[in-house]
């Protein structure tokens, strides 16, 4: 979910017709692209968690939202074409599904730990063979792409300025790389948030499906956004158990291994 897509910011970026409104309204537009980029970061968090270095799950961010904003830019140029393209909202839709439905079944199948057992959670698809750094930048741009089909329509809807709108994705996509990598620290904390944001990659997917066959059902904007936030609130419920905390308690030696006993004197 992006900023743009809050059909209540049209009032306000409207008027904005100096350069200095225009400055004065950049602020909230990033923050709200912070707080409503969420769900695709915690996507983007859990793809790039498929690597197993540090470092390597780094550059895949920044090369894969580096293409990601090749892509949005390229979304807003051809924007109007995108909202009469139905097949392709429909395949974003289908992709969405898919990423959540395989990564959900996934951790079923591993079946990760509970509160008291061993908190050893490896990423949802670590157990993969082979993970290249091409294939997981490939995956987080097309990921972004999708998720910027649901807002893209409504961004240009918003304003007419392309450069304000260009600008607004522009920053999105910095929004994102500083939210995704907090999320790959917090997906090794935090037992259920991987879960909770797939939960949310699958809403995002039903939204666009919603727009494409029955628009009449898409829920108010206060409703996703209460449905998003009531998601993350349990996906940030529990705490994965320190690895040394779930060490039987030690016990004591017995009698036999109380350590050298006394011997009496050694026979010749």
């Amino acid at each position: 979910m992006e900023a743009e897509s809050i059909t209540s910011l049209s009032p306000l970026i409207d008027q904005a017709d100096q350069w200095g409104e225009v400055l004065l309204l950049l602020p909230l537009l990033v923050a709200l692209e912070v707080v409503l980029s969420a769900d695709n970061a915690i996507a983007l968090a859990a793809i790039s968690r498929r690597l197993k270095d540090p470092q390597r799950q780094g550059q895949a961010l920044n090369f894969g939202l580096a293409l990601a904003l090749v892509f949005r830019l390229l979304l807003i140029v051809a924007a109007q074409w995108v909202i009469d393209y139905w097949p392709l909202q429909l395949a974003a839709a289908l992709y969405l599904f898919w990423l959540a439905g395989t990564s959900l079944l996934a951790r079923d199948d591993d079946g990760p730990p509970e509160a008291g057992e061993a908190s050893e959670q490896a990423p949802t698809a670590a157990h993969a063979p082979s993970v290249t750094l091409g294939s997981v930048v490939a995956t987080l741009a097309v990921t972004d792409l999708a998720f910027s089909l649901d807002s893209v329509a409504a961004a240009v809807a918003v304003s007419d300025r392309l450069w304000l709108v260009m600008a607004g994705g522009a920053f999105g996509v910095l929004a994102l790389r500083v939210t995704a990598g907090l999320f790959v620290r917090w997906l090794a904390i935090f037992q259920r948030l991987e879960k909770a944001g797939y939960l949310a990659v699958a809403l995002v997917g039903l939204r666009l499906m919603l727009r494409l066959i029955a628009e009449d059902l898409v829920p108010p904007e206060w409703v996703l956004l209460l449905t998003v936030a009531a998601l993350f609130a349990w996906g940030f419920s529990r705490r994965l158990e320190e690895p040394g905390a779930q060490l039987p308690p030690a016990h004591s030696p017995g009698p036999l291994t109380q350590g050298p006993q006394a011997t009496g004197p050694e026979l010749p």
